[in-house]
């Protein structure tokens, strides 16, 4: 079975859109968590996009949610380019980056799209992550409550530094730690706001960066096994559409039990 990063070679290729489509469903490798007749869950493998951005053309989640669930091709809101092209985004409420692994919601509706949206706007659902992180962190529990903007140094950078350019935004997050070793730590993460690479801005600002995190700790060597984003999306917590309230869990992927074994030789 191919991997996600030899399917987008594949994708890449001159492929018929049968077979695209095929070779999705087939080796994508997205698990369902939790399915009713308003939304579905899945566990994102990392190394998937979300969505397209208009700039490559590479399987992601949105191809899988057409290919499974086709009634959904309008539902959400579509992204629309500077050069005014329309990307769908059928039934994405909320985003994990290309590496980071775990859970993600898709409506089915817009009745459900709208309430998701409404739900994660107001920041009444409850998002958990676990993350390995360079070095023993000192503290058992912290909250780091530091805005973010654009770096000045490095456009595709966020910061919660002192190079901000333009405005600053709040950004929340909590954490308490799970395990430590001598030098890497696993931390369970508590986002309270939702920025763009808020976790890996602020436990670099704390400095404590993301494992193997190439954009914030480029000069980092990747370790405990791990070839991506030491970051996971554990547990989201929402209510559904009829308002009882549900906590589902991402199980934690192989490189994340493979890292913990090697956290207490390290």
């Amino acid at each position: 079975m191919l991997n996600v990063n030899q399917f987008r070679k594949l994708a890449l290729s001159e492929i018929d859109s049968n077979k695209f489509f095929y070779d999705i469903n087939i080796h994508m490798n997205i698990k369902i968590i939790y399915e009713d007749e308003n939304l579905v869950a899945i566990n994102k493998p990392t190394g998937l996009v979300v969505h397209s951005d208009g700039k490559t053309d590479e399987p992601n989640v949105a191809d899988w949610v057409l290919k499974n669930y086709p009634e959904t091709e309008d539902v959400g809101e579509p992204l629309v380019l500077s050069d005014e092209r329309i990307i769908k985004r059928p039934g994405i409420v909320h985003r994990l980056d290309r590496d980071t692994s775990g859970i993600l919601v898709i409506a089915k509706n817009q009745e459900s799209f709208l309430n998701l949206k409404e739900q994660f706007q107001n920041r009444t659902t409850q998002k958990t992550y676990q993350a390995f992180v360079y070095g023993r962190v000192k503290n058992d529990e912290g909250v780091i409550d530091r805005p973010i903007g654009r770096s000045k140094n490095d456009f595709r950078r966020w910061t919660a530094q002192r190079d901000i350019r333009g405005r600053e935004r709040e950004a929340l997050t909590e954490y308490k730690v799970l395990e430590r070793g001598n030098e890497y730590s696993l931390v369970e993460i508590y986002p309270k706001t939702g920025r763009t690479h808020q976790i890996r801005v602020h436990f670099k600002a704390i400095n404590y960066p993301i494992v193997c995190d190439k954009l914030y700790a480029p000069k980092r060597e990747c370790a405990l096994g791990f070839e991506r984003l030491a970051l996971h999306a554990y547990s989201l917590e929402f209510n559904l559409m009829e308002g009882k309230r549900i906590k589902l869990e991402a199980a934690l992927p192989e490189d994340f039990k493979v890292a913990l074994k090697n956290l207490g030789d390290n």
